[in-house]
Formats: structure tokens, sequence, C-alpha cells
């Protein structure tokens, strides 16, 4: 039986190079594709029918040229056979390629850069918080490609929460971060909060990457991330509606929600190095992080980024653009794809489920503090 591979379908992401056989042992040689109109790559996903039997070796020889390799070694691909399950499966890096093996008993198996959230995974989210009490939702904006941009409104206190993520596609943990939290806001425990917050949630402001299996970029090779001083029509409509709807607003507190290539352990980034920076400001900052990492095992404070110099901050990007128009506490989050080290899950690395507890316990810290925004 011959072994096919396939990525078309929703986020897929692998160009096939060579498949080779020898009895029963198997090797495919594959690619990474290329953001559309950009040279990021990193993220992949596709499916492997014909396995039963075969001992399967995987190569991805260009691995060495993606955006992030430095973000390879120490990390583990993602496997499923049921597209529910996700495990962890041995993975090496050498010489610029990235390989793993498979010997399953299945005909049919899933592999991918992390547990993928496809935009019809999106769709069955936004269906299902749509339809629970309190909730407003609207179609804000159309992407690029002519997708929704959806987004939703819960609670009626003074202070403005932004909840916002999946700016990069590839970080497909940030819309699990994302169910996680909105689920949470839809039950009784989110009371308090909902008392002295509004929480506006946009849960994939880049559905155009998502569905084409980019790791970085939209539909025109935008980094998002970095139109946030002046979104265009042409370039970040994106961007440029989900802004629109926060200078109506204002903004009090606010998470962007990424994945990291390389640390292996949650963070936060703050807004150091904006014009308007002063200690109290940014003491806030430093409080929720320190509450978060006090109220659960899966976040720290220890690693994280390089802290901007005095004015020096990049203003393009949401987290600093945030707390310098608006003043607020803006913070980006960054969950790993390879594990949070100081609590390590060594079968399922950081997984959706994890993703999805921190959206809680990120909320659950906030509502602790919010009054004193």
């Amino acid at each position: 039986m011959t072994l096919e591979l396939n990525a078309a379908f929703d986020s897929g992401n692998i160009r096939v190079r060579a498949i080779e056989s020898s009895g029963e042992a198997w090797r495919c040689d594959l690619e990474i594709v290329r953001d559309h109109q950009s040279d990021f790559f990193q993220w992949f996903y596709f499916r492997a029918a014909g396995l039963r039997g075969k001992r399967v070796t995987f190569r991805i020889l260009n691995a060495g040229e993606s955006a992030y390799p430095f973000g390879w070694p120490g990390y583990r691909t993602r496997a499923s056979t049921d597209l529910d399950t996700w495990r962890m499966i041995d993975t090496r890096y050498d010489a610029g390629v990235l390989s793993f093996e498979w010997s399953g008993e299945t005909d049919l198996a899933w592999f991918a850069y992390f547990a993928p959230y496809t935009m019809e995974m999106h769709e069955r989210l936004v269906a299902r918080i749509a339809a629970r009490p309190g909730v407003t939702h609207r179609q804000i904006g159309t992407s690029l490609d002519g997708q929704a941009i959806d987004y939703f409104r819960i609670g009626s206190g003074a202070r403005q929460v932004w909840l916002y993520a999946r700016q990069h596609p590839g970080e497909s943990m940030a819309e699990w971060w994302m169910e996680g939290a909105l689920e949470w806001l839809t039950s009784p425990a989110a009371a308090p909060l909902l008392r002295e917050a509004t929480v506006h949630v946009v849960p994939n402001m880049n559905p155009d990457g998502t569905r084409r299996g980019h790791l970085r970029t939209n539909a025109a090779g935008v980094n998002l991330n970095r139109e946030w001083h002046a979104p265009s029509a042409e370039r970040s409509p994106e961007v440029l509606c989900v802004l629109r709807e926060m200078d109506a607003t204002g903004v009090t507190f606010a998470i962007d929600v990424h994945g990291d290539e390389a640390i292996a352990a949650n963070f936060i980034a703050g807004f150091e190095g904006i014009p308007s920076w002063n200690d109290a400001h940014g003491a806030t900052f430093t409080e929720f992080g320190r509450r978060l990492a006090a109220h659960t095992p899966d976040f720290q404070t220890t690693l994280g980024y390089e802290k901007a110099a005095a004015g020096a901050a990049n203003l393009s990007m949401s987290t600093n653009q945030l707390a310098e128009r608006f003043g607020a506490v803006s913070v980006t989050l960054e969950m790993p794809f390879k594990d949070h080290d100081a609590n390590p899950d060594p079968e399922f690395g950081w997984s959706p489920e994890r993703s999805k507890a921190l959206g809680v316990a990120c909320l659950e810290v906030l509502a602790e503090m919010i009054a004193e925004m």
C-alpha cells in the first residue's frame, strides 16, 4: 500500500519533496511552505495516509531556514490519530533538518507544529459563545480574503478590558487560550469581573493566515503586530477595524495572546520604553505577573524578553501602542511551542488544555486587580 501525504485543508502546510521506501521502512522528505508574499515560515500541519505496517521517517529539510531555527532544539512534534488528542513524539534537529518517526497501528495520522485551531474550530467557538446569555457578537470587519473579524462584548463595568489573539496565525495555542477565557467569561465565576469591567474579545485577528497555514502574516504577507501605528485597508484591515473599536471604547487593560518558538516557559512582555512611561504605570503590569505566578505553576517571571530602553519602544507593536495611546496596562502573553519547563508534562508538553487553563488563570487574577486600575 502506498503512502500519501496531504496538507490541502484548513490550516494545512507542507510540501512533499520525495517519498522513498525499502520494505517496511519509508522516508518522506518535506518542506514547509513560506507565508504568501513573505519569507516567514515555521508552522506545519499535514496528514499521512497508508501508515499501517510501515516505519516512516519524516524529514523537514528546510527547517534550518525557518523564521526561528533557534526554536527547534528541544522541540517535539505533535501527532494525533483522531484530531482531538495531540501527543508529543520524539523529534531531532540536526544540520538544519527536523526529523521524526512514526510506526503507529493506524492507517491515518496528523502531524503539526502545535495542536491546530482551525477556522472551522473558530466558527464553532463563535457559534457557541454568541448563543450564551449576556454576550453581544458583532462582525467588526473583514480580512483581505473576505473572512469575518469576530468580536464579543461581555459585561457592563466602567473599565474597558480588551483580549485579542492570533495576530500571528501559526501560534495556535493563542486561540486555545481564548476558548478557555471565553468559557470562563460566560460562566457565573466571571460575575465580579463583569461588574467592574466591560470585556471586549477578538479571538482570531488573522483568519486568512490561519486558513492558509501561515506562521506569522496575513494574506498580503504583512505581520499584523507591526501595523498598529498606522494600519491600512490595503495592508492590515484586521488591525484597522480592531483599533477603530478600541478608539471608541478606550482601553484600561489589554492582553495580546501569542506563542514563542524558543523559550520553554509562559511569560509576559510589557511596554517599557514608551514615551509616556512612568513607574506607577509599569508597577501594575509587574504586579499582574507576580500575582499570576503565585496563582498557577504554569506561569513564571524569570524567563522572558529583554526590556526596551527608555524611549526605544516600537509603537508599531500593539502592546506598546495601546499603553501609549490609551494609558492602558498592556500585556503580551507568550506561551511555548515546547513546554513550560518549570512544570513539565512529558507526554503532552504545553497543550490545548493547559492553554485554556492559563486563560482562566489570567482572568481570575485580573478579577482580583481590576478595581485598582
